[in-house]
């Protein structure tokens, strides 16, 4: 029967013959247990034929704040076998793995504590006092062991992409002008009807590689793809006709309301230039309105509904221009509530015919761009407000990268970038984020 040390310590096949302190550490001198028979790993042959002793030193996890160092003294044997191409092997239990540094605890803890504790690969490194390619090689191994090599099959995807590091600008000796050289993006794909949550990520965000992930996957999988809720990307829309083309395109009404804000800020500059030949600042008018026309209506108390309708009227033909652009915005928000309210048709017709009419009357190129794209993206706009489906579950997931980014300084390798935000964003899909 084990001793007490022996249960304490918890390495299967190893029993605990000596502990001797030393300032913070602790070293176990354990040897292998008589219950564990020499086995040959190359023919399966028990051995009873002892070679010689030799000793090995793996790292262990803390115990009581102190670190621990295994020195396994254990035996090597001889194969007796005629046909084996081994000559001799040494003892190995599972806790310790062949010619291994560490235990497998050891080795799981480091990797987990990164993929699943929320450290950094550093942090990690300093407080199990390993270096950081171990750690690194650790984490591989477990997000290898934790993460689905293929995502199960989705009724509701989301496509959003994430910007890489900062863009680079290099100079052009002819012109004299800052060139564009790198825009790094990540392209992501993220379970929305589901629990799977972020599913993978590819490098770029034109519509060739988004094609190509999704048509690596199986026509199955593919099959059960309903709809694909994107933003107002091209490419991505391109992508998803050439791999799914009978998923639905939806667009939610975050873009759209965000697309109309843009129209109302670059008509308020514009403007502001005709009128005052410069740039607004503070104590212009419609430069200390500028966050009240990019509120809700719902979100304005009725004093503040009034002081900015009483503004832009006094401000004359520009102020009044300015307020129209503002309620356009407001007619488009109208339409978009009606979703998930399972609207009549002709309500949603009528909602349509009334924004357009008002950007037609406006007279604004900036309106008048803002009803093209309407137009042109009404039929996934026109889903959304069917189904109500979202990509909020993708956008979600920017806090959480961008975290990650932070917490280790920026990535240099692409591949560990992704490594590190598909265990991060998948922490509560594996139960990591539970109170319980």
């Amino acid at each position: 029967m084990d001793n007490g040390t022996t249960l304490l310590l918890g390495l299967e096949g190893l029993v605990v013959e000596l502990v001797d302190v030393r300032g913070d550490q602790l070293v176990v001198q354990v040897a292998t247990s008589p219950r564990v028979v020499p086995v040959c790993p190359g023919c399966l042959v028990p051995s009873s034929s002892v070679k010689q002793w030799v000793t090995t030193r793996p790292r262990d996890l803390e115990h009581g704040g102190r670190r621990i160092w295994l020195v396994w003294r254990k035996r090597r044997w001889r194969c007796r076998n005629p046909s084996c191409v081994r000559a001799s092997f040494t003892e190995t239990v599972p806790a310790v793995a062949p010619r291994a540094r560490l235990t497998a605890r050891l080795r799981e803890c480091a990797g987990a504590v990164v993929a699943d504790g929320g450290r950094t690969v550093v942090q990690a490194a300093r407080d199990l006092g390993l270096s950081w390619p171990t750690v690194h090689a650790a984490l591989v191994g477990h997000a290898e062991r934790v993460l689905p090599t293929e995502p199960q099959p989705v009724s509701v995807l989301g496509i959003d992409e994430t910007r890489r590091g900062r863009r680079r600008f290099t100079r052009d000796e002819t012109t004299g002008k800052f060139v564009l050289t790198a825009d790094c993006w990540h392209t992501r794909f993220t379970d929305i009807s589901g629990g799977q949550g972020l599913l993978d990520q590819v490098e770029g965000r034109d519509h060739t590689t988004v094609a190509a992930w999704l048509l690596a996957r199986l026509k199955t999988w593919r099959d059960q793809v309903r709809f694909v809720a994107i933003d107002m990307s091209a490419s991505y829309a391109a992508a998803v006709r050439l791999a799914l083309p009978h998923a639905t395109i939806v667009v939610d009404h975050f873009h759209v309301v965000q697309l109309a804000n843009h129209a109302v800020t670059e008509l308020r500059r514009r403007l502001a230039w005709a009128y005052r030949d410069r740039r607004g600042r503070k104590g212009d008018p419609e430069w200390d309105a500028r966050r009240a026309l990019l509120r809700n209506r719902e979100d304005l108390n009725p004093t503040q509904e009034a002081k900015l309708i009483d503004t832009l009227t006094r401000l004359g033909e520009h102020g009044v221009t300015l307020l129209g652009a503002w309620i356009i915005k407001e007619k488009l928000r109208d339409l978009l509530r009606l979703a998930r309210t399972r609207p009549d048709p002709e309500q949603v017709r009528a909602g349509l015919y009334e924004f357009h009419d008002w950007c037609a009357m406006s007279g604004q190129p900036e309106l008048h761009r803002l009803a093209t794209t309407i137009e042109r993206w009404w039929p996934a706009i026109r889903a959304f407000i069917a189904t109500g489906i979202t990509n909020a579950v993708s956008e979600g997931l920017n806090r959480v990268i961008k975290l990650e980014a932070r917490k280790a300084y920026g990535f240099r390798s692409p591949a560990n970038q992704r490594l590190r935000i598909r265990c991060a964003t998948n922490r509560r899909t594996r139960g990591h984020l539970k109170p319980a």
